[in-house]
């Protein structure tokens, strides 16, 4: 099996792979396109937020990158930050990175912020 081309052409609609997980913000960013990204990641961190606080986090302390469901929000956070930095919102970015950081240290060593 061949390796898709990255960036590739289109968006990742259909696609399932472990690769395409991360989605339409880094799909966006490869493509030269960061004003995309950070409206697809602003999104996805909007969605993560959500889906923590159905879980019952209350807007503060941990996001653990060893539970594999916090991956999604935790990605989106780190592509919001890269998305804002690309287009000069440079508070923006740090309040990222910070609360990446402050989420778990280790998602942010292993996401590359």
């Amino acid at each position: 099996m061949t390796r898709p081309r990255w960036p590739p052409s289109t968006p990742p609609r259909r696609r399932r792979g472990r690769r395409w997980r991360t989605g339409l913000a880094d799909w966006a960013f490869a493509a030269g396109r960061p004003v995309e990204s950070y409206a697809y990641a602003r999104v996805g961190y909007h969605r993560g937020l959500d889906a923590l606080r159905r879980a019952g986090w209350k807007g503060a302390g941990p996001v653990p990158w060893s539970h594999a469901p916090n991956h999604g929000f935790l990605r989106a956070l780190h592509a919001l930050g890269r998305a804002a930095a690309a287009i000069g919102e440079q508070d923006e970015a740090q309040r990222c990175a910070t609360f990446l950081r402050d989420s778990d240290p280790e998602a942010a060593r292993t996401l590359g912020d």
